[in-house]
């Protein structure tokens, strides 16, 4: 691919996976490395997101409406999902067959359908003290491995019970501090590097484009159409998952 084509896709694939994480607080990642997997390795995918995620997740995280509160609470799994990335290292490198994004997306079309079915998923309180640390390493080992960070922490959060923006501002804290935590194992394993790091920083131009105007859509829309738009996209990102690994 031509350098202007590559970079008119790689700017196209950015604005749309900015709009749908606008919407509906996730898919940067999945629908970027998806999609980018077609012109260049995950590992150098993954590494082209690094900035992108950290500020749009930011982003995120600072539009949310108490963010202590959700620290206080969610940090034995964002401890966990450092622990799981880090101790799965070198997954994304060494991913050849596709096998677990194929996993990765039958799991999320599954939840999905779920949701859409209106049957509801709830952490009772008692429960998170040892279920939060089993769901950050989980999450963190499949973000080693497939440069996505929705399993399973996605349905975690969302059985919390937290209200659209509660979700939304989650979600943005444990993306935020998966990425951080990939970005070590892809320091390490020399994916990412000065050069690789200024071509993300340039990503991020399309990336908060279409977010803004995802987040103006999301404003405007009611908790059960959110609700709907959320796992619709969920439904649509696993299926989208399933297709490229079977491709």
């Amino acid at each position: 691919m031509e350098n202007l084509q590559l970079i008119a896709f790689i700017a196209g694939t950015f604005l749309l996976a900015g709009f749908v994480k606008g919407v509906i607080g996730l898919g940067l990642p999945t629908i970027a490395v998806g999609i980018l997997g077609v012109v260049m390795a995950p590992a150098q995918a993954a590494a082209l997101l690094v900035v992108p995620n950290l500020i749009t997740n930011g982003w995120q995280i600072a539009t949310g409406p108490g963010l202590k509160a959700i620290v206080s609470r969610l940090w034995p799994m964002l401890t966990g999902i450092c622990l799981g990335t880090w101790a799965g290292a070198g997954l994304l490198e060494q991913q050849k067959t596709g096998s677990a994004t194929l996993w990765l997306g039958i799991a999320l079309v599954l939840y999905a359908l779920v949701g859409l079915k209106a049957a509801k998923l709830q952490v009772p309180p008692s429960a998170e003290g040892w279920l939060a640390p089993v769901i950050g390493i989980a999450t963190g080992i499949a973000t080693a491995a497939t440069g996505v960070f929705v399993l399973p922490a996605v349905p975690y959060l969302q059985a919390l019970g937290l209200d659209k923006d509660e979700l939304v501002q989650a979600l943005g804290l444990s993306f935020i501090v998966s990425t951080l935590a990939l970005s070590v194992g892809l320091l390490g394993n020399g994916a990412l590097d000065a050069t690789v790091a200024w071509h993300s920083a340039l990503a991020l131009l399309p990336a908060l484009a279409g977010m803004a105007v995802g987040t103006a859509i999301r404003n405007r829309i009611s908790a059960k159409t959110f609700k709907l738009c959320f796992f619709a996209g969920l439904l649509a990102l696993g299926g989208y998952l399933v297709l490229r690994a079977a491709a």
